[in-house]
């Protein structure tokens, strides 16, 4: 697509926004985004506007932004030989219509705080922006896998694309480096497509190499009712509590061991409760189910080395720019293969990188003044080296990334904790972490990875007829389906329930659509399998 083809207005709305060439893309129009009106540069604590003759190169200092045109995206290209470099700031003139609605996604998880709302000029909305009117659907993002972190902003008259690409909390030293930042890519409904539909066939255009499992994903894990208080003997008691209610022998569930199982902050030692790791998982497959676990590969065991970790604070977490620590790393993975585990849930990288958590990173992700032992990665790269050594050791094996960072997990785990943790013992904590994820993250489900709602907290603590529906959305849905159950918690009714929800979670089925998203923070009305299904989450 030649720069000729793009329209150059001014004041111009969201959809004009768009260029006028349409290229197809799954049958259906995509489009490519107008060049910006202006770019800036953030370094030190102000942003310089950088200059540009034709809109496509922005220079300032030995600065240089080029954009170019690929098909169906556009391309950023960032060099920066002596500036340490924290942001790029790509702007363009538009009108927001006033009834319209936004839609961001998240940085990790999300906590119960996605949804579309008014405009709001303070809010980052990670990845993609989707404004929704009465008659249409306008859709702005970055193809995932990219080196930087990406964040939109949307006001009355401009919209904003701001790539963040510190060092940890450093502007990066690129160098003699060309980065290639990220791609962007735009769409709108077509025809008489929905919101969903529409913002479902963006995920597919953002990534384009998803990763998701063979076969739908489900079983169990004892966080929700053990809470770290677990031992092999509970872990083989609940996972013969529930295996006899799985008949699906061509898709058998997973029995995951979350933490308590290891030695302190060693994970690779288990403690006294779990004595041969090798002998358990052998057990878990012979009640029927197929053995996973928990870590948190990124936390420092005792006696490791002050230079190997990230010089932030007080914590002991390793720099994962340092090889030995990412050697390490892939040893860990290499260890639990060996073990026999087929599927690992792997926590806490994000916080432990950053030091805070998703919801707390709209000012700033990360403190700062301090950057990893590398400092010429952007804290994209250095992500996404990580979970690439991650899937590198642990070979064709599920992996389900939780705290991980979205954008960069799709197409590189099959599965994905999309949302901050559930609960068995607040049901208000389900529903706002659990509810909220699945109505607004499964847009992604199948497109970026399994969209993991997270558990079902079966326990005597949250009323049954809660539970009962959270079940039933997660089985029919073809999201994951995860249990914990308390023994205390199984009757007979439970038994039957969870014995046809292990049937519905253990078959293919259509993604589940929330059909009240566009107005409601807790969807309680859903499409599943071809059936409208009204919930009361209240």
């Amino acid at each position: 697509m030649k720069r000729r083809n793009f329209i150059k207005l001014t004041g111009a709305s969201m959809v004009s926004l768009l260029a006028a060439n349409y290229m197809e893309a799954e049958g259906v129009a995509s489009t490519v985004i107008q060049l910006p009106d202006a770019v800036s540069i953030l370094y030190g604590d102000n942003y310089f506007m950088m200059g540009s003759s034709d809109r496509q190169t922005w220079t300032y200092k030995d600065v240089i932004v080029r954009l170019k045109n690929n098909k169906d995206s556009v391309a950023v290209f960032i060099q920066s030989p002596s500036l340490p470099l924290k942001e790029i700031q790509l702007s363009w003139k538009y009108n927001t219509r006033k009834e319209a609605r936004i839609l961001g996604d998240a940085w990790e998880r999300t906590y119960g705080d996605v949804g579309f709302q008014p405009i709001d000029t303070a809010r980052k909305l990670p990845w993609y922006c989707v404004e929704h009117g009465e008659d249409s659907t306008v859709c702005f993002g970055v193809k995932t896998g990219c080196s930087a972190f990406c964040y939109w902003r949307v006001s009355g008259d401009k919209l904003e694309l701001n790539l963040d690409t510190r060092n940890g909390g450093n502007g990066v030293l690129l160098g003699t480096r060309i980065l290639r930042a990220a791609d962007i890519v735009t769409t709108k409904n077509t025809g008489n497509e929905n919101a969903f539909a529409t913002v479902s066939r963006f995920c597919r255009q953002m990534c384009e190499k998803p990763r998701t499992t063979s076969q739908p994903a489900y079983g169990i894990n004892d966080w929700y009712f053990a809470y770290g208080n677990n031992s092999a003997d509970l872990i083989l008691k609940h996972t013969s509590l529930l295996a006899p209610l799985a008949t699906n022998s061509s898709n058998r569930p997973f029995s995951v061991i979350d933490d308590g199982w290891s030695l302190g902050s060693d994970y690779a030692r288990t403690n006294e409760k779990f004595p041969d790791m090798p002998k358990l998982v052998g057990e878990i497959r012979n009640l029927g189910m197929r053995p996973g676990l928990w870590t948190r590969p990124l936390l420092a065991k005792p006696g490791t080395n002050k230079n190997l970790l990230i010089q932030k604070g007080e914590g002991q977490v390793l720099d994962p720019t340092i090889d030995e620590n990412i050697r390490y790393i892939g040893d860990l993975f290499r260890l639990y293969k060996q073990w026999g585990f087929e599927l690992v849930k792997h926590d806490y990288t994000t916080f432990d990188i950053f030091g805070k958590w998703g919801s707390d990173m709209n000012n700033a992700m990360t403190a700062p003044g301090w950057g990893f032992n590398e400092p010429s990665k952007t804290n994209a790269e250095v992500i996404s080296n990580l979970y690439k050594a991650i899937r590198d050791a642990f070979g064709d094996a599920y992996l389900i990334g939780c705290n991980t960072i979205s954008h960069l997990s799709a197409g590189m785990f099959e599965l994905y904790r999309t949302g901050d943790d559930t609960s068995g013992k607040e049901w208000s904590r389900t529903k706002k972490m659990g509810v909220n994820t699945m109505g607004f993250r499964m847009v992604q489900h199948k497109s970026f990875y399994q969209a993991d709602g997270d558990c079902v907290g079966l326990t005597t603590k949250i009323p049954w007829e809660k539970n009962k529906q959270w079940m039933q959305l997660l089985a029919q849905s073809s999201a994951p389906l995860f249990i914990s159950a308390q023994p205390e918690a199984i009757g007979a009714e439970q038994r039957d329930f969870i014995k046809k929800c292990f049937t519905d979670a253990s078959k293919d089925q259509p993604v589940g659509e929330p059909l009240d998203w566009l107005s409601n923070e807790f969807p309680a009305k859903w499409k599943l399998d071809d059936s409208i299904v009204a919930f009361n989450w209240d």
